[in-house]
């Protein structure tokens, strides 16, 4: 969807189209993990070989990176693809819940239990749960979690018998956990429990190459959602698109495209019509959590790789940074990652 509005360049889109998501795979549609470029490439690869067993995943990523799709995606990749897939975000539940909704209670384990209730882990036998934003669950309860991931078995509250499940554990969240460990806020018996198979997804800024691709599977789904004709992306919005740095990642640029079907007129999604949120400004540095300690080293990796992307050699970008050649050797030899992620920039 970057070619003109003329009726030719249209249908030769859909046929690009086509072309891309036969190339991709499955995983395109199915899933909606788009894309082509390597970092997405390997955390497909993932999939196909975590999806033929029943091991302990733990998603990474920042938040619209897609790590809900990726645990789904390893569930219907598996054989336990017809039994359930149970969702909890650790996040939206206070702890003194959340054992309740993990574990379920019998009738009288507190004021309100009127009732006996089955717990997520419980609804999910034979398939699969995912823990969502897992890094903000209580100490207390972490111990619990570890119990069932050693033992596979748990105690509804109130219960004095013990349950057994059967059931894979896939763990998501965009904290660093080993952060949280060394804070001693999160177990490192359950850290590395829950670290069987890590499978990290990659910011979209790191797959900038995904962006054409992605705009065009997000534009036909919301067209076709809306009952509208299949659209075409002018090259000035697609530009736009890709000078874009999409702090929210894969989930911001949908929203993108789709406020974009919704408020064309025509086929054609403009430049006009396709708009993104302004970076912001210095006074209003987005930081991906309150960790005090995360942040400040966040901080100095991205401020590294802008000034690696904005410069042709090392010695420039140590100079943008204000410190010398030696000591930006020192951060490269810290963060071995980042001249990759810097794209093309000093070598």
């Amino acid at each position: 969807m970057r070619m003109s509005h003329a009726p030719a360049d249209v249908r030769e889109t859909v046929w690009a189209r086509a072309q891309a998501i036969a190339a991709f795979g499955p995983h395109f549609e199915h899933y909606g993990i788009a894309g082509q470029s390597e970092a997405l490439s390997d955390v497909v690869r993932q999939i196909d070989l975590v999806s033929a067993t029943r091991s302990t995943v733990l998603i990474t990523g920042e938040t619209g990176t897609g790590k809900e799709l990726v645990a789904r995606a390893v569930h219907m990749c598996s054989a336990q693809r017809t039994m359930p897939l149970v969702k909890v975000n650790c996040a939206a539940i206070p702890d003194a819940l959340l054992e309740s909704e993990l574990f379920g209670h019998v009738r009288g384990a507190f004021t309100d239990a009127t009732s006996a209730r089955r717990g997520k882990f419980s609804l999910a036998h034979g398939g699969t749960i995912l823990l969502d934003e897992i890094g903000t669950m209580g100490l207390s309860l972490q111990a619990k979690l570890l119990r069932v991931l050693q033992e596979r078995e748990f105690e509804p509250l109130g219960s004095e018998r013990v349950e057994r499940v059967d059931v894979r554990i896939i763990a998501a969240t965009n904290r660093d956990l080993r952060q949280l460990v060394a804070r001693g806020v999160f177990q490192e018996d359950l850290f590395y429990r829950l670290h069987v198979v890590p499978i990290a997804v990659p910011a979209l800024r790191e797959r900038g190459g995904d962006i054409p691709l992605l705009a065009d599977y997000f534009a036909e789904k919301h067209a076709r959602r809306n009952g509208r004709p299949s659209p075409v992306l002018e090259a000035e919005a697609l530009a736009m698109l890709q000078g874009h740095d999409w702090p929210g990642n894969v989930r911001e640029l949908e929203n993108t495209i789709e406020r974009a079907v919704v408020l064309s007129n025509g086929r054609v999604l403009t430049r006009a019509a396709v708009t993104v949120g302004s970076a912001p400004s210095a006074g209003e540095l987005r930081v991906p959590s309150m960790n005090l300690h995360g942040n400040v080293e966040w901080i100095q990796r991205e401020t590294i790789r802008r000034a690696l992307r904005a410069s042709s050699r090392k010695g420039h970008a140590a100079d943008l940074l204000g410190i010398s050649p030696r000591a930006l050797s020192h951060y490269l030899a810290k963060y071995p990652s980042l001249e990759e992620e810097a794209c093309g920039g000093a070598r």
